[in-house]
């Protein structure tokens, strides 16, 4: 699909989507290493989910590029992902982008 000129610019440079999305309350364990090395635990919970990643739902803010691990609590299967955007505090939480690495899970448990 292309845009017209009418599109602003950032809009249009855009890479398209990867493959379908799913509107989905999935709630996940957030396991990330901080600075210093110790283990950080959050829970959180998706809003939309994909084969490769979600919009995520974090009590905590993630740096850009921080590597993470997810527990799907309902499937209690585990992936390692990576911030790969993020948005503004909202009163539930930080809303990230995040990237499974590796794909051809099952990982989110719904037909996507």
């Amino acid at each position: 699909m292309q845009y017209g000129e009418d599109f602003p610019r950032d809009m249009r440079m855009r890479p398209k989507r990867r493959g379908p999305r799913m509107n989905s309350r999935v709630p996940v364990a957030i396991e990330w290493s901080g600075h210093a090395g110790p283990l950080h635990f959050e829970p959180g919970f998706t809003r939309v989910v994909s084969a490769n990643g979600c919009l995520l739902v974090s009590p905590k803010e993630l740096e850009l590029q921080q590597r993470v691990r997810l527990t799907n609590l309902s499937t209690r299967s585990s992936v390692e992902a990576i911030v790969v955007w993020k948005g503004m505090q909202g009163a539930d939480g930080w809303d990230m982008g995040i990237e499974i690495l590796a794909r051809g899970q099952d990982f989110w448990g719904v037909e996507l």
